[in-house]
């Protein structure tokens, strides 16, 4: 076999205003091997691989593939290479169905019209869906999938461009246990095709599973790599953060008030003819969990009436709500942290401290003043208790690290107080550091009396946190466990709405 590394990155420097990004970084990929790249948000993992998919350019630094040296200015120049880059954020177009997206920019021919050949990229377009286990025509909008979904379009791209060098930016933030088994199977095959994989994930039980190397990068520098031999939680996360991240889980310390929260016959333009039940204890943390599809985030929108064509009747203490509109829920103190933070969570353009203070501008304003001193003062306390890494609530939220987003999308809720917080998805793309400091946070919370909703597709994470879990499938509640019966099995058999005897009604 050829010892010259398919891959090398040499003295690799990035800055941007305020922030040095990368820091004389360097990598190497071989033929056929997974590379995991692992770090705490903000460590310059992403910046790293834009410089490699051509999005950015290098202050400083040399790139080698096959042992030459080339210049990649663009993306094109990138996939020239054999680059193949499955971004954090998707970077998929909504309106356009599965087979347009999958080869945008790249679209086959009927000559001499110079027309789209519509029959070909569907025709292409059908194996790679088959081959990563979707039973969904190529002909479906974007729009009518769930992230998961769309996400593993955004492989099936990567796949079409029979890519040399693919790099996964948390591929796996928004699949279930079954689609993350199926990607690293995935993963599997093409190493032994002898295609390289660059795997970035937070998942540190995935990196195990699947990498022949780990690499980690630690505020913008080389923190050292591991071998195979040496690859395991506890060596990854001391390179990450160089402290000892426990894992405990935090016990409820709140004088829960039961039926607090009452919500009832909650239905979604997802499942229309279903109608959702349940009840939340004051100082409870509920988890969702579910299979992808199961209505899980659909519920939890139409509660705040995010769905248009969903509702729900919410009573809150003694109080029952009028939710006509999402304002009514945040004037109630229902907030919804979505799943998809740039398109829903975010206003990326604006600054830390304007998205902070965005729902919450009626206390930093007199007479209708806004009073940037007290925006101010609200985004550093934000910034300080979740250890967001930026230089300032001046940055602009575009320029953070995905993590970091995800932390200002939180603190905007925090510093108003919720007496209900919705979760969705809260630490996806965050890295095993910031998931204990944000664990903590919610178990504060709930200890000072809100209560908490949280869906998520990490199984480890909604068993780790939750006091009950309420689990979906098709639309409906197929049972809710109580912290003595939460176990994986007891939560995938409900999953797959099979019956169980440990599974009680959704009331309290």
């Amino acid at each position: 076999m050829d010892p010259t590394p398919l891959l090398e990155m040499r003295g690799i420097s990035k800055r941007f205003p305020g922030v040095v990004a990368l820091d004389q970084v360097s990598l190497s990929v071989g033929r056929g091997e997974v590379l995991a790249l692992c770090g705490e948000n903000g460590a310059g993992k992403s910046t790293l691989m834009k410089i490699l998919g051509g999005v950015y350019h290098p202050d400083e630094g040399e790139l080698f593939v096959d042992g030459q040296p080339v210049k990649i200015s663009g993306v094109h120049d990138a996939m020239d290479l054999g680059i193949a880059f499955i971004h954090q954020e998707l970077n998929v177009l909504d309106n356009l169905d599965i087979a347009a997206n999958i080869f945008l920019g790249r679209e086959p021919l009927i000559r001499p019209f110079q027309l789209i050949d519509r029959k070909k990229i569907h025709a292409d377009t059908a194996p790679l869906l088959k081959r990563l286990g979707l039973d969904i025509p190529s002909t479906t909008l974007l729009r009518n999938l769930s992230i998961a979904r769309q996400q593993m379009v955004e492989i099936a791209k990567a796949l079409s461009l029979n890519a040399r060098i693919i790099i996964m930016d948390e591929p796996t933030s928004s699949l279930t246990l079954t689609e993350t088994d199926r990607l690293l199977e995935i993963i599997a095959a093409l190493r032994e095709e002898g295609v390289s994989i660059i795997y970035i994930s937070h998942r540190l039980g995935e990196v195990g599973q699947c990498a022949d190397r780990v690499e980690v990068l630690r505020d913008g520098k080389n923190a050292g790599g591991l071998a195979r031999a040496e690859i395991n939680h506890d060596n990854i996360v001391a390179k990450m953060v160089g402290r000892e991240i426990t894992n405990v889980r935090i016990p409820s310390e709140a004088k829960q008030t039961p039926g607090y929260l009452k919500v009832r016959n909650a239905r979604s333009s997802r499942y229309p003819d279903q109608r959702v039940s349940f009840d939340a204890a004051r100082g409870e943390i509920l988890g969702f969990a579910g299979l992808v599809g199961a209505g899980r985030s659909e519920i939890m929108k139409a509660m705040v009436r995010l769905d248009d064509h969903g509702a729900a009747e919410v009573t809150l203490g003694e109080k029952s709500l009028v939710i006509r509109h999402a304002r009514d829920a945040i004037g109630n103190g229902i907030f919804l942290v979505p799943e998809d933070r740039r398109q829903e969570g975010l206003v990326v353009g604006m600054t830390i401290r304007e998205n902070t203070t965005l729902p919450s501008l009626g206390t930093c304003s007199t007479a209708g003043l806004i009073s940037r001193a007290r925006e101010t003062a609200v985004a550093n306390e934000q910034i300080a208790s979740l250890k967001i890494k930026t230089p300032g609530p001046e940055a602009l939220t575009r320029n953070l690290s995905g993590g970091n987003q995800q932390k200002v999308a939180i603190g905007k809720w925090l510093a108003m107080g919720p007496q209900v917080l919705i979760l969705d998805e809260p630490t996806r793309g965050i890295d095993v550091g910031a998931k204990a400091e944000i664990y903590r946070l919610v178990r504060t919370l709930a200890n000072e009396g809100s209560v908490i909703l949280i869906v998520s597709s990490d199984m480890e994470e909604v068993l780790h946190l939750s006091d009950r879990i309420a689990v979906m499938h098709e639309g409906r509640i197929t049972g809710v466990l109580d912290q003595a019966d939460c176990t994986e099995q007891n939560i995938m058999q409900l999953a797959v709405g099979r019956p169980l005897a440990a599974a009680k009604p959704a009331f309290l």
